[in-house]
């Protein structure tokens, strides 16, 4: 069996992916960028929805997103809040119109069908090749690995709860279930 480039493999699934999120976008008048904000947004939590955690996961510049970000304020699927207890801070959320700009231009049918295709060809393929992939990826670059709250080493179970071991913060069920920038691998 000959070896395969690891790389250029996942170099062509996310050609792929952003082929069709580019023609997504082109059909409703919107830039990649724009439906990765509005993913993210969507996608993070409490400690993660912050224009420096956004241009953290998206590795662009300050400028960038500043300027998608004022851009999808307007259009009114992003809206502004300062924090509560650092003014200084923002939190960012996906309005309820973002949230259905984001399912309309989201390529659901391209992993529905890729996935249907996997499961008739790959019966026991689970997800961990792709998780270790993207781990390796992501120590290579020595980046935060945005990971979901409850697979972090600080998530704690208490008898309330949840809670974060870093912050010491208590967790609701929905944020357990979003990306987090503090991510910590096990």
């Amino acid at each position: 069996m000959q070896k395969v480039d690891v790389y250029k493999l996942i170099e062509r699934m996310a050609a792929l992916i952003r082929s069709e999120e580019r023609k997504r976008c082109t059909e409703m008048g919107l830039q990649v960028v724009h439906l990765q904000v509005m993913d993210y947004l969507s996608r993070c939590n409490k400690y993660s929805n912050t224009p420096v955690a956004l241009t953290n996961y998206l590795g662009m510049t300050k400028g960038t997103v500043s300027q998608t970000l004022l851009l999808l304020e307007r259009k009114g699927f992003v809206r502004k809040e300062a924090d509560l207890a650092d003014k200084r801070m923002v939190h960012l959320y996906l309005t309820e119109e973002g949230q259905l700009m984001l399912g309309q231009a989201y390529p659901s049918d391209l992993f529905s069908n890729a996935g249907l295709f996997l499961e008739a060809h790959n019966p026991d393929l689970t997800e961990e090749p792709f998780i270790n992939a993207l781990t390796a990826l992501q120590k290579a670059h020595k980046s935060n690995s945005f990971g979901l709250c409850k697979t972090c080493k600080f998530f704690t179970h208490t008898n309330d709860g949840f809670l974060c071991g870093l912050t010491k913060e208590t967790l609701t069920q929905s944020d357990s279930e979003k990306i987090c920038q503090e991510h910590t691998l096990l």
